[in-house]
């Protein structure tokens, strides 16, 4: 006997119980024990099978109920994410400290290199946590960071070394343009003179 066969045999064991079990006078028919109609069990496919309709659940009206949903779906209404990501918060530059944009508007006032300008704040990172820059704009000749503190300033310019200048609040980076070294100090005096 195979464990496929298992329930068909127990099916059949419990309608024998069951008629075995329920006593009463064969001559009144309304002590009979209840029929029970033993269904073969179907062909072994190695697939699960759907219920049949006699053994469907159904609610008290007759109307089949519908299946339940599989043990991984998802239960409740379905959650959509925004369509694009909230704002990032940076924080404030200090109160006197000139802004990115405007230094470098002043050093190409100044007839100083300053091509391809990009705000790339965003980097300074959400809610400061990048680099924790207020604002930053990249050029070709040099990328400006203004940073929400003095020390914060001075701490990322000791990282970039001799290849960065910080006055205040602001710091020029050089790491990534191509300006000449003896360009630099044009670019900085500029930087000393707003302010």
């Amino acid at each position: 006997m195979t464990l496929r066969s298992l329930p068909a045999v127990a099916v059949l064991l419990v309608a024998v119980a069951l008629t075995a079990g329920c006593g009463g006078d064969d001559a009144d028919p309304s002590s009979a024990a209840p029929t029970v109609s033993v269904v073969s069990a179907p062909p072994a496919t190695g697939l699960p099978s759907a219920p049949t309709p006699s053994t469907a659940p159904s609610s008290a009206s007759g109307v089949a109920s519908p299946p339940a949903p599989p043990s991984g779906a998802p239960q409740g209404p379905t959650q959509h994410r925004p369509a694009s990501p909230p704002p990032v918060v940076l924080p404030q530059r200090p109160a006197g400290a000139p802004g990115a944009t405007q230094i470098v508007n002043a050093f190409r006032a100044a007839g100083l290199r300053v091509s391809h300008p990009r705000d790339r704040s965003i980097e300074c990172g959400p809610d400061g946590l990048g680099l924790g820059c207020s604002e930053l704009v990249a050029t070709d000749a040099v990328t400006v960071y203004v940073f929400p503190d003095e020390t914060s300033a001075s701490d990322i310019a000791e990282t970039w070394g001799g290849q960065s200048y910080r006055r205040g609040a602001v710091v020029l980076n050089y790491l990534e343009a191509k300006t000449p070294a003896a360009d630099r100090p044009r670019y900085e005096k500029v930087l000393n003179g707003l302010g």
